[in-house]
């Protein structure tokens, strides 16, 4: 079987899965299982025991720490281990929002969040404090004006995404620093699909905090972690052992985070690469999409998204009938965000954007690989123009705006 161009050899070859699905989750690399395996069954011991053998896995917990560090220009220091994203970003404004309460209980974020940041960001303002939702464009990048302007004396923190999981805008985070930064104002950045697909600088950007995973840049499930500058006071998010410095009690997770460092090692060495490869499928699949599918819109910037990210929406049919029919044909995509893939409401970040509803409800996300292959794009495209032309041949509507010219296309 191939996913995302990839051989399987010990699954049935008896079908072929094409896998545009990698803002969901990507595979974990041959490399990564073979440097965690060791931490299951031979170097096993407790990180937090005293004695030599421990001490093995207290060495490669806190070497992963030092290369997960200088792949944001950080210090070792400032990378704490969590679950994962949602769990980093729960932790950033949880800690942010008890920590310096007495300052200020103002926050700042986008409407167009991961929902680890807004529903977090609700239930604080359950607990009091006072949260500001600022629109973007069309394009799904944030109003800086609009930012500016809601900053007062009581703001503690600005929290926005770095790039988007759905349309994978990447937002003006250096100019969101400065902001920040000018009105002494802590930032978080949920980086959890930019981090190791893009350089990242936690010094030049002015972050304060920031949120990766390690299952979106080929590392296992299940493990992240948190950048917290060393300048801030932090609450713990789980009380126990002592783990990390006391802010997050439990057992390390050795064979994970080892793996995550070992996945955040490999993609940043491969980095320029991957972009180029990237790049050159996206424009691929758009050019032939919007050259052969009408009515169709791509959703966000055309130049300053993901490499691998593409959004359309196919006017005049539903997202969830073609997700199920590229299915049939063995394609993997989404119509957003995996984590609520199971929403009925439209897109929150589509229609954030401006998108009309029945737009809304037609988007399809296609994520692409380093290792998505021309002739894999090419089958996609040509299953989506069957698809299509096949749901839309008895759909009055098309008819109707098509005789007056108002269908969509961009």
């Amino acid at each position: 079987m191939y996913v995302g161009g990839l051989k399987i050899s010990n699954i049935t070859d008896a079908e072929k899965i094409i896998y545009m699905d990698n803002a969901a989750t990507t595979f974990t690399r041959q490399e990564v299982v073979d440097e965690m395996m060791k931490y299951f069954n031979i170097l096993y011991g407790n990180p937090s025991s005293v004695y030599e053998f421990a001490g093995k896995s207290r060495d490669a917990v806190e070497k992963a720490r030092k290369t997960i560090a200088e792949t944001l220009h950080a210090k070792s220091s400032e990378i704490y281990f969590t679950s994962g994203g949602t769990e980093s970003d729960n932790w950033a404004l949880r800690a942010v929002a008890k920590a310096y309460k007495n300052k200020g209980k103002h926050i700042i974020t986008s409407k167009i969040e991961h929902h680890a940041v807004l529903n977090t960001a609700k239930n604080l303002e359950d607990l009091g404090f006072k949260i500001s939702y600022i629109d973007v464009d069309e394009y799904g990048v944030i109003k800086l004006q609009r930012l500016k302007e809601a900053i007062t004396d009581e703001t503690i923190l600005i929290s926005v995404m770095t790039a988007n999981n759905e349309v994978g805008t990447i937002q003006p985070i250096d100019e969101i620093g400065r902001i920040a930064k000018a009105h002494n104002i802590l930032f978080h950045t949920d980086a959890v699909q930019y981090y190791s697909q893009m350089p990242m600088d936690v010094r030049k950007s002015n972050i304060s905090l920031l949120s990766a995973s390690a299952h979106k840049f080929n590392g296992p499930k299940g493990v992240g972690f948190l950048y917290i500058n060393e300048g801030l006071h932090m609450v713990p998010l789980i009380f126990g052992g002592g783990q990390e410095k006391g802010l997050r009690g439990g057992t390390y997770n050795v064979p994970s985070i080892v793996g995550m460092a070992k996945a955040a090692q490999i993609a940043h060495v491969n980095m320029k690469n991957k972009i180029n490869t990237e790049l050159q499928s996206r424009e691929y699949f758009i050019k032939r999409v919007l050259r052969e599918i009408p009515y169709t819109r791509l959703n966000g910037a055309r130049q300053n998204r993901l490499p691998g990210n593409i959004n359309f929406s196919f006017q005049f049919v539903q997202a969830s009938e073609l997700l199920a029919l590229l299915d049939m044909e063995g394609v993997c995509a989404s119509g957003g965000s995996a984590c609520a893939s199971g929403d009925s409401a439209p897109s929150h970040v589509l229609t954030a954007m401006g998108l009309e509803e029945e737009l809304a409800y037609s988007a399809v996300r296609f994520s692409i690989s380093e290792h998505t292959t021309r002739q894999e794009i090419d089958y996609v495209v040509d299953c989506l123009k069957r698809i299509i032309a096949d749901k839309r041949r008895d759909n009055e509507l098309i008819q109707y705006y098509s005789d007056r010219g108002r269908g969509r296309r961009r």
